[in-house]
This record gives C-alpha cells, structure tokens and sequence, in this order.
C-alpha cells in the first residue's frame, strides 16, 4: 500500500467519524449555508438572465414566431410574395405561417367631442396590420392575447383589434413622440388614416402580450387593409412562421436562401429578429448575476474557512496525538478537506433537486410578473454542474488552508496546548 492511499484511508475515516460525532445543529447549519450559496449562484444570474429572455420567448412566440420574412429596407414590401409563401408551404418542418399587410398610419379618438377646430386632434401613431384571422391565431395565438372584447373574423368590416399601449387606459404614461388615447374601449369608434385614407372603424377587442410590436399594432382583416393601401399583387410586408418542437430555424433560413429569396427579402430566424439593446441587456445582467453570486460565493468559502479552522485549533490536542502515534499529517489535512466537500456535495445535491424539480418548473408555469416581461428562470444542466463545480474547487481550498496551518504546528506543542 503506498503512502498516499494509506493517508487516504485513514483521511476518510477521521473525517467520517469526525461528521458522526459532530452537532446535527452545526452539520444542517452548514449545510444549509451551502444550498442557500448554490441557490444564489444559480438562481440570482438565472432570474436576471430570464427576464430578458422571458421578453425574447413572448416576441418568439407573439410576433416572429421561429421564422419571419420581411421586406428590405429599401423595398416598401416582399416581391414575389407568392413564390416565397410556397416554398414555405412545401418546406419540411412547417406547422403555419401567417402573412401579413403593414403601413405606418394614425388612429385618432374623441374626434367628434373635439370643441374648437384649431385644438390639436388626439392622435397616435401606429401600424395598421393585416392578417388572416385563423393563420395568424395558428402562429402567434393572437386570440390568447385579449384582455378586452371578441377576436376578428374572416367577414368583419371596419372592426380592429388594438393593442393595450395605444390606450391611456392601460399604458398611461406618455412621452414625446408617443401618445395614447383617452376614454377609449371595445365598441368604441375611431378614426383609422393609413396611405393618406381615412375610415371610422369599430374597436372589436384589445391586446395585451407585453411585446412591443403587437401591443402598438392596430389588426384587421388582412383583404381590408390590402384594398386601403392599395395593394393588388398580393405582396405582403412580414411572413411568421412556425415550426415544428426540434427543428432549427437556421435550416429554414437556409432552405429559402438556397432559393434566391434573400434578393427579395430579408429572411431572420428568431435569434436575429432579436434587437442588439435586448442581446446587450441580457450579457449585462448576466455579469450582474455572476458578480452577486461571487459575493454569495465568497461569503460561503469565508464561513467554511471559519469553522473548519475553529474546529482544528480546538481539536489541536487531538491532532498532535494523530501525529505522535505515526498519522501522517497528510491524513489530517486529507480528513478536514473531505468534511469540508461533505457539506459542499450535501447542500449542492439538496440546491439541485430544490432547482430542477421544484422552482424552474413552478417558475415556469407561474411566470414572475415584471412590467415588461413574463419572467423565467434560465437554468441549463452544464451551466448548473459548472457552478457546482466552481463551488466545490472553493470548498475545497477553504477546508485545506486552515488544516494546513494547524497540522504545521509542532507536534509537541500541540499536545501541550502551547
């Protein structure tokens, strides 16, 4: 047997007879120490983390789905619409896709209470959007979205669906370049000016889904908007498309790039559809997350510190007989640093299950309610062993430092309390 596996024998067995015959109330203290430090270095980056990407799933899901075609900046629509809708039609992997007619243009409220010609007309600027009421419930769950009033049918003349920030009711704050209206709700008339056309038009419900681009939208049957603008050729200005659950937008994108219709439109998987203040936000809170859990992290490695050295010089008597009937110091040290990833692996086990098995699932059916996002918490297996990992290489520096000092002690002066 060499010496080290007999150190490492012997290293085990004083630690586990050190862990029995230890208070119960010191050993689940600490342990609890250790789940809540896990707990921190998951879960506080993972919360700042999700609410990003709980904003980025709801655009996903609302707006861009997992694919979405739009016109070039310097076209006013996607040409050759059509050929693009059947490639996508016939390509494999595609549950839906919903095409849509957007202009720029106004809704205008309280018109007619208006009591001198020269005040100025309550007006907000918004994008007055086409669709196919069944395709586009198909790929954005559209109907799910209402808070207020009936979703649109394929036969509604001059009725629209608006969305909750146009609408001081639910988004009262204002700033320069955006307005909201007043006094305004489902079964209220409106003016509607799109492509320097004006039209009264009935509010038939209202949404609400914390996206940004569905909630200042104004939608409508997709052939009203079409004879508005005047649009003939049935080009449209965005194509959504959904896929089925595993396969990659990117195969898509490449698919109808292969085709030669990235001369005619701009083709973004979900990912690139995504703005880059949204992509910085989410790295700056990520760092955030790591340099909070650092501070939990160090907090940990501190308290470990503490009570394995408190526990060493206390047991410094002890330690000098190990040493002055033959145990080798490095036995000693062995025997400290295992209770010390002991407590690590125990309160690590305990804040995995906790994560994985109770809180992301019950974050994620009961999402964290933030002003502009349903938030989420971001936790992957790999990045959860790494932190788990990072947390036991911590452990066990904290437990060996204060074992080696006091096992460098004289052995003498150890068993005489000097």
């Amino acid at each position: 047997m060499t010496s080290f596996t007999r150190a490492l024998r012997v290293g085990l067995f004083l630690a586990m007879r050190q862990i029995r015959r230890s208070s119960k109330w010191t050993t689940g203290l600490i342990i609890l120490i250790m789940t809540l430090t896990f707990l921190n270095l998951v879960v506080v980056s993972g919360i700042l983390v999700g609410l990003i990407e709980g904003a980025v799933e709801a655009a996903r899901e609302h707006y861009t789905s997992d694919l979405i075609v739009n016109n070039l900046k310097e076209k006013q629509y996607i040409e050759h619409s059509t050929d693009i809708i059947n490639a996508i039609k016939h390509a494999p992997g595609v549950v839906a896709y919903t095409a849509r007619y957007s202009q720029g243009g106004s809704v205008e409220a309280n018109y007619k209470t208006r009591k001198r010609v020269t005040d100025l007309p309550e007006k907000a600027g918004t994008n007055i959007t086409g669709i196919d009421p069944a395709s586009e419930d198909a790929v954005t769950g559209l109907s799910q979205l209402l808070i207020e009033g009936e979703y649109l049918r394929p036969d509604d003349y001059d009725q629209i669906i608006i969305g909750s920030q146009l609408l001081k009711k639910y988004f009262p704050d204002e700033f320069e370049g955006f307005t909201t209206l007043r006094d305004v709700e489902v079964g209220s008339r409106i003016r509607l000016e799109v492509a320097g056309i004006t039209r009264e038009v009935t509010i038939k419900g209202i949404t609400k889904s914390k996206v940004d681009e569905v909630d200042r939208r104004v939608f409508m049957v997709d052939s009203q908007v079409r004879n508005l603008i005047g649009r003939t050729d049935h080009n449209v200005d965005e194509i959504a498309v959904k896929l089925e659950k595993g396969v990659d937008p990117k195969d898509l994108k490449a698919f109808l790039l292969a085709e030669g219709f990235g001369e005619y439109a701009d083709v973004l998987t979900y990912e690139d559809a995504q703005p880059k203040f949204l992509k910085d936000i989410k790295q700056t809170f990520a760092i955030l997350g790591n340099m909070i859990s650092a501070i939990g992290l160090a907090v940990a490695v501190i308290t470990i510190f503490i009570v394995i050295f408190i526990n060493a010089i206390t047991r410094r008597k002890f330690i000098g007989i190990l040493k002055g009937v033959g145990v080798e110091g490095l036995a000693i040290e062995i025997a400290y640093v295992t209770q010390s990833l002991f407590y690590a692996f125990v309160g690590t086990a305990l804040g995995f299950l906790f994560v994985f098995l109770f809180l992301k699932p019950y974050i994620a059916a009961h999402p964290i309610n933030f002003p502009f996002s349903d938030g989420i918490l971001v936790a992957t297996i790999s990045g959860t062993l790494i932190r788990a990992a990072i947390l036991f290489l911590a452990t066990l520096i904290a437990g060996y430092i204060p074992a080696k000092l006091v096992v460098r002690q004289n052995t003498l002066d150890a068993i005489l309390g000097r």
